[in-house]
């Protein structure tokens, strides 16, 4: 009987492989999903056929990663607690779709991953693949034998499993839109990341440029088309070019690095480590277009659907109706958000410094202080009177008031004493 397995080449899908050809007796089917991971796909085929899958899938997905799960996530402002980019839980159901599309092809409704029982990704490869497939099977071999790492290694090392010299150290995990860094000394919530856990970002203060740099971001309905000129279509064409090119950029003014403690969906606090150039930068500049271009009740609405679609997202609910409801909200919103977003880069900080769009509703008529105002300034008077008024009465009735030259505490009712007076 075969199983189709999740294969990302690395300590827990290796150490799967034999497992579930050991415990269970499978012909276990390899499948690796290309989401701009940058390894070598070719050796990590080869490593599969070593360990002893009998076949072996590489399905190119960037393009779709790109255009059908990036794209939407910057036009949510996609940030799990406002921080992480989401980028590992983006590609999470895109692989475990084509692994069950795998298994179909095979002719199995067993389908396997290698995640742990403490992260995130068994939910996301767990809830997605039931969605997908609902009356599947699914093993996940160090989980439900509750392996530690050091278990796996000494398991790898009694098989004669190869592996990655960097997977001996930390546990990777790198797409198109972010690189995670977990494990070693990176679980000391005190000890700050070393040099060698960093790939795309310049760590290095001696080799930082001196002099700041400048980024532009063209967006066209809410989607990036081009970073400094290079130049991507809505459809998808050219998305990959284009990030892997703000990654570069940003990275090597240090740009990119995110370090904080994040709640996970299992109910574990972890220290987790990610480096997102493109993402971080992208996202601000739409950001800072949707300033430029929505009402004040469009953006206070918008963050309150952010912040719901990305728990989504991260929690492995992306085929959750509620998630797609909220992208048909946020789609609406984009109509408008067109334009140009420059970024200032140096030493590890960026902000944005200019931005502009056909459709801005700031008016420096109204803006500016000088004699050029166009703003009437006398009705603002009676705004004033009406917009604290119901504020103005309810101190009165309470009998709350601020006498000259009292501070907040002098203000505050006292309080009395049970036992007599205070």
């Amino acid at each position: 009987m075969r199983v189709a397995l999740a294969y990302s080449g690395g300590l827990d899908t290796s150490v799967a492989i034999r497992w579930l050809q050991v415990r269970y007796g499978y012909d276990v089917v390899t499948v690796t999903v290309d989401v701009g991971q940058g390894d070598d796909l070719k050796a990590i085929e080869d490593r599969a056929r070593a360990i002893g899958a009998v076949k072996h899938y590489t399905i190119d997905a960037r393009e779709e990663f790109a255009r059908d799960y990036v794209m939407p996530c910057i036009r949510a402002n996609g940030l799990y607690e406002g921080k992480y980019p989401l980028a590992t839980a983006l590609a999470r159901p895109l692989i475990a779709g084509k692994v069950v599309e795998v298994a179909r092809r095979e002719g199995t409704s067993i389908l396997a991953h290698g995640c742990t029982g403490k992260g995130n990704d068994q939910v996301r490869f767990d809830v997605t693949m039931r969605a997908l497939m609902p009356n599947c099977t699914i093993i996940a071999p160090i989980r439900d034998m509750n392996m530690t790492r050091d278990e796996e290694l000494e398991f790898a090392r009694q098989e004669g499993i190869e592996l990655a010299a960097e997977s001996k150290r930390y546990s990777i995990d790198q797409n198109l839109w972010g690189r995670a860094i977990e494990g070693g000394d990176l679980e000391d919530a005190e000890s700050e990341p070393k040099a060698d856990a960093f790939r795309w970002v310049n760590v290095d203060p001696a080799l930082l440029p001196d002099d700041s740099a400048y980024m532009s971001i063209e967006f066209d309905h809410g989607i990036p088309v081009a970073v400094d000129g290079v130049k991507a279509h809505p459809s998808g064409s050219g998305m990959v070019e284009m990030i892997e090119y703000a990654n570069e950029r940003a990275g090597r003014y240090g740009v990119g690095i995110v370090d904080h403690i994040e709640d996970r969906v299992v109910g574990i606090k972890s220290r987790e480590v990610y480096e997102a150039p493109a993402a971080l930068t992208i996202i601000e500049a739409h950001r800072e277009l949707e300033k430029l271009v929505l009402t004040s009740h469009q953006l206070r609405f918008k963050q309150i659907v952010e912040q719901q679609w990305s728990i989504l997202a991260y929690s492995g609910l992306w085929l959750e109706p509620l998630r797609l409801d909220l992208d048909r909200f946020i789609a609406s919103t984009q109509e408008y958000v067109s334009g140009k977003v420059t970024l200032k880069m140096y030493k590890g900080s960026f902000r944005v410094v200019s931005r502009s769009s056909p459709y801005s509703l700031y008016d420096e008529g109204l803006a500016t202080y000088t004699k050029g105002s166009t703003f009437d300034q006398s009705l603002a008077r009676g705004f004033v009177e009406l917009w604290g008024l119901q504020s103005m009465v309810a101190n009165r009735v309470r009998g709350v008031a601020y006498e000259s030259g009292a501070g907040m505490q002098e203000s505050m009712p006292r309080r009395v004493s049970m036992h007599g007076q205070g």
